[in-house]
């Protein structure tokens, strides 16, 4: 299969999606920051001196979804249906791993828009807390489930 991003003479171009059918699409992509066990309990204690880091970082990642073609060049705008963003905290490990499913109905996938919020919660968790850690850890960003369009349903094992 070929690079969808390259024409015959290898120059970048965003894909044309004019012809293909509307489908319901889904993407689910997780990450994974890591902290002192100080900044650990300040954020779950919600006491980080900028507010509260995860409310903060949920509409973060909204809205880097509903924003990804302006940052990233080649991506469509997407109508978004929903963004549904949780985390989920690791006591023993002193960090959180963040989750955003992101839904549409549209001709290209939501990959890039899952992945995207992903990453900005996470980037956001670090700036909210970086005066009490700067030896934070972002990880693990990936993609974990997409299903609809032409390539169908994908899972990580």
């Amino acid at each position: 299969m070929g690079l969808t991003h390259l024409d015959e003479n290898g120059r970048v171009v965003m894909v044309d999606v004019s012809e293909k059918s509307l489908t319901h699409r889904v993407a689910r992509a997780s990450g994974t920051i890591r902290m002192t066990r100080e900044a650990f309990s300040a954020v779950m204690t919600d006491t980080i001196k900028k507010g509260n880091v995860l409310a903060t970082a949920k509409v973060a990642a909204i809205m880097a979804a509903k924003n990804t073609a302006n940052t990233i060049p080649l991506c469509h705008p997407l109508p978004i249906d929903q963004v549904s963003v949780d985390f989920f905290p690791h006591e023993d490990s002193s960090s959180i791993d963040a989750e955003v499913i992101v839904k549409v109905s549209g001709k290209t996938g939501v990959e890039m828009e899952a992945l995207h919020a992903v990453g900005i919660a996470l980037l956001t968790i670090y700036d909210m807390c970086k005066a009490v850690d700067k030896s934070m850890v972002i990880d693990g960003i990936r993609l974990m489930e997409k299903a609809g369009g032409k390539s169908g349903h994908y899972k990580r094992a």
